[in-house]
């Protein structure tokens, strides 16, 4: 939604709206979205593991903001869909492309979570006597 006061600061009462805003977008995300559950439960995981074998804050930065970003775009994924769906469930070949390109955005990143990981973990892994 757009600023109904122009270029000016939001405030502490716009912020937090904002906030609330957000936290029930999270909290529709978790009610309705199985890939979302998935990847949340996932980072529930492998963060604390990200934290433990990220041997510098970049490194931790690395390993657990490549499994944020993942969420960031399922979350968005999800809009995309459900603004789809909202105009009915019949077939349309720019809405199933919008649908795959979501999709394959998800699939993107989670790839470059795996080639992160990767790049960091298995040069030590390979460097154990």
């Amino acid at each position: 939604m757009a600023d109904s006061i122009g270029h000016l600061p939001r405030g502490p009462r716009g912020i937090y709206r904002a906030t609330l805003w957000s936290l029930k977008g999270l909290r529709a995300a978790w009610l309705h979205e199985s890939s979302f559950r998935l990847e949340v439960v996932l980072f529930v995981i492998l963060a604390p593991l990200g934290f433990h074998l990220g041997g510098s804050g970049v490194e931790r930065a690395l390993l657990i903001g490549s499994m944020t970003l993942v969420m960031a775009m399922e979350l968005l994924n999800s809009a995309v869909e459900a603004v789809i769906e909202r105009y009915g469930p019949e077939f349309h070949e720019l809405a199933g492309r919008a649908k795959d390109m979501g999709s394959a955005a998800v699939f993107v990143l989670m790839m470059n979570v795996l080639l992160t990981w990767g790049l960091i973990l298995l040069p030590r892994l390979l460097d154990q006597p």
